[in-house]
C-alpha cells in the first residue's frame, strides 16, 4: 500500500528470506563463513542455530546463491517426519527415482550411495541442508549421522548442514545424542543485531529498496532496538507496520507517535509494559557492552617504517579455525587471481637458510611493491614506505586475524616466527579456503592455513592508494577535494546519488556508518586507512586482489 507513497521499487521490510536484502554483520559473517566451511567438503556435520527470526534461512538461501556448479544441493523444510520419509524425501531432492512397492530403509539408503558414488567420480559433491533442525526426532538425527557414513577411501560423500533454534543445541547435548554431536565439525551460534547494526540495517534495506529519502530518522532507530532486541525479523514487522502508519497519516517521515503504536500493535505489549521492558533491556545491554569493553582492543595504527615496524606490538598467538572466514560483502570470494603462472603445491612452510631474518623483510616488501608495479631502492637509505608516499601510497599496519586478511583483500607483508623463534616477514600473495601463497626470501611457496596460523603474529602491512589533500582522517565538517572523493567513492559503494557537496554532512556520515558496519569495521563515521582501503576495493581501485576461489 505504502511502497509508492514513499517512491520504493520493493517492499523494504518483507519477512521473506530474499538474500538480496541479508545484512551482513559481524555476526552473520562468521555465520556464513561457517557454512561455507562445510560446503569444502569435508566431511560431518555443520550446525548453525539461532533465536527465531535472527536470519539463518536468509543466510542458507544466500550460501545457494554462491555454491559452484559443482555441488548438488538437497533442502528440507520441514523436518518433522519419520526415517523412512526423511530419505524418501532426500532421495526426491537429489531426483532419484525409486518405486513405491520397493520403499524401505535399505532400499533408500542403497539408492542415495550410488547416487552419490555416481556423482563423486563425475567431480560433482553434494549437501544436505535441514532447516528448522531441532524439530527432527532423536531417530531421524540417528539417521543422518549414518549417512555421513556414506564415503569412498578419500572422500567423504555428503555434507549435512543443521540449521535450527537454541534448542537444537541442546538436544545434541543429551548423552544419548553424544555420537551424533562428535560429527559437528563446525558450529555457531547467531546472536541479535547491537544499536549500531539495527540503525545499519534498516538503512541497508531502504537502500535496496531504492529509498532516496530520510524516512526513519535517526533518533527513532533507538526505539526500534529497544523494542526488538535487536531480531531482524521484529524490526522487520516494526517497521513495516510503522511505515503503513506514516502512509495512512499522509507522513513523509516516520514520527515517533507512529513508531509507538507500530511498535504496540506489533508486539502487542501494554505502553507501561513497553517502558519496563525497556530499562530492563537498556541496563543488560549497558552491563553487555563494559564488559565487551573489557575484553576487546580495536588497533588501528599507522605503519611509521622500517625495521622497527613489528618492534612496538608485542608477540602473540593466533588461535585460528582451519577455514576462515571470507570478505563480508558480495561478492563474498573474488573470483580474481593474482598474475602467477600456476598454482604452487600445498606443502610445510619451508624457513630460508640463506637469509637472515632482518634482511628478509627488506625481501619481502620489494615483493609486496612489486605487485604494484614499484621498485624500491634499498641504498637509498629512506624506508620502502617513505619511498612510495611520493607515489601518493602509504603503508598501513594493522594486527588482526585471517579474518581481516580476506576482508582487505589485497596482498600483505606478514611477520612470521619459525619453530626457533626466529622472526620472518613474508609476502602473502594469494588466499583460498584451504592454502596460503607466500614468498620467503624471494621463493614461492604454497603451505596450508594451518601452518601460516602456527607461524603468523597477527601482524600484517598493507600499501594502499591516498585521496587528494587527505592527511590521517576525514570527519564531520571537512570540506575540499577529499570530501569529493569520498562522495564519489560512496555513490559506487552504495548506489546512492547525492548533491555532490564537497563538505562533510551529517548525512554523508551515516552513509559512511553503514558502510563501515557492512565492511566490519569500527562504525565510527570518521574516514581513516581502513575505510579507504575499503572503499578503494569496491571501487576497483585497490590493485591486486589476495583471496582467491578454488573449485573443483
Amino acid at each position: 500500500m505504502y511502497k509508492d507513497f514513499f517512491r520504493l521499487n520493493e517492499m523494504p521490510f518483507s519477512i521473506a528470506p530474499d538474500p538480496r536484502f541479508l545484512f551482513m554483520s559481524e555476526r552473520h559473517r562468521e555465520a556464513l563463513a561457517h557454512l561455507l566451511y562445510g560446503v569444502q567438503g569435508v566431511g560431518g556435520i555443520v550446525l548453525l542455530t539461532g533465536e527465531v527470526g535472527t536470519g539463518k534461512t536468509t543466510l542458507c538461501r544466500s550460501l545457494l546463491e554462491q555454491l559452484p556448479e559443482n555441488i548438488n544441493v538437497a533442502f528440507i523444510l520441514n523436518p518433522r517426519m519419520n526415517v523412512e520419509e526423511l530419505l524418501q524425501t532426500i532421495c526426491e531432492e537429489y531426483h532419484i527415482d525409486i518405486p513405491h512397492e520397493l520403499f524401505g530403509i535399505k532400499t533408500f539408503v542403497d539408492a542415495l550411495n550410488a547416487r552419490l558414488l555416481s556423482a563423486h567420480a563425475q567431480g560433482r559433491r553434494a549437501i544436505l541442508i535441514v532447516d528448522e533442525a531441532q524439530n527432527l526426532d532423536a531417530k531421524v538425527l540417528e539417521q543422518l549421522r549414518l549417512l555421513t557414513n556414506l564415503e569412498t577411501n578419500t572422500h567423504k560423500l555428503l555434507q549435512i548442514f543443521l540449521i535450527g533454534q537454541p534448542e537444537l543445541q541442546d538436544m545434541l547435548t543429551q548423552p544419548e545424542m553424544r555420537q551424533v554431536s562428535q560429527r559437528v565439525i563446525a558450529r555457531y551460534h547467531l546472536g541479535h543485531l547491537n544499536q549500531s547494526e539495527v540503525h545499519a540495517y534498516v538503512a541497508h534495506r531502504l537502500r535496496i529498496s531504492g529509498a532516496t529519502q530520510l524516512i526513519f530518522p535517526d533518533p527513532l532507530i533507538k526505539h526500534v532496538y529497544r523494542a526488538s532486541g535487536g531480531v531482524p525479523r521484529l524490526i522487520n514487522l516494526i517497521c513495516d507496520r510503522a511505515l503503513l502508519g506514516a502512509y495512512v497519516q499522509g507522513q513523509q517521515q516516520v514520527t515517533l507517535p507512529i513508531l509507538r503504536q507500530a511498535i504496540s500493535e506489533v508486539l502487542a505489549v501494554p505502553p507501561r509494559q513497553q517502558r519496563l521492558g525497556a530499562i530492563v533491556a537498556v541496563l543488560l545491554l549497558l552491563f553487555i557492552g563494559i564488559a565487551s569493553l573489557l575484553f576487546t582492543q580495536f588497533t588501528d595504527a599507522k605503519f611509521s617504517g622500517m625495521p622497527s615496524l613489528f618492534a612496538s606490538t608485542p608477540s602473540a598467538s593466533v588461535q585460528i579455525t582451519p577455514t576462515p572466514p571470507l570478505a563480508a560483502s558480495a561478492p563474498l570470494v573474488s573470483t580474481e587471481t593474482l598474475p602467477v603462472s600456476a598454482p604452487l603445491p600445498t606443502s610445510t612452510l619451508n624457513w630460508p637458510s640463506n637469509i637472515a631474518p632482518n634482511d628478509s623483510e627488506t625481501f619481502a616488501f620489494q615483493s609486496l611493491f612489486k605487485l604494484y608495479g614499484i621498485d624500491i631502492n634499498t641504498q637509498s637509505g629512506e624506508t620502502p614506505c617513505h619511498q612510495v608516499e611520493t607515489r601518493g601510497m602509504r603503508c598501513y599496519a594493522g594486527h588482526g586475524g585471517l579474518m581481516d586478511l580476506y576482508t582487505l583483500n589485497q596482498p600483505v607483508l606478514v611477520r612470521l616466527s619459525s619453530p626457533e623463534g626466529k622472526k620472518y616477514s613474508a609476502t602473502l600473495t594469494a588466499l583460498d579456503h584451504q592454502a596460503a601463497t607466500l614468498i620467503i626470501g624471494g621463493a614461492s611457496q604454497r603451505v596450508a592455513l594451518n601452518e601460516l596460523a602456527d607461524s603468523w603474529l597477527g601482524q600484517f602491512v598493507v600499501i594502499w592508494k591516498v585521496p587528494p589533500n587527505f592527511n590521517e582522517r576525514m570527519s564531520l565538517n571537512q570540506r575540499g577535494l577529499t570530501v569529493t572523493w569520498l562522495r564519489h567513492a560512496m555513490e559506487t559503494a552504495d548506489g546512492i546519488r547525492d548533491n555532490g557537496s564537497d563538505i562533510f554532512d551529517a548525512k554523508l556520515a551515516r552513509r559512511i556508518r553503514a558502510f563501515q558496519l557492512t565492511e566490519g569495521i569500527k562504525p565510527d563515521g570518521l574516514v581513516g586507512p581502513l575505510t579507504v582501503i575499503r572503499l578503494n576495493m569496491v571501487s576497483g581501485k585497490a590493485g591486486p586482489r589476495l583471496v582467491t576461489e578454488k573449485k573443483g
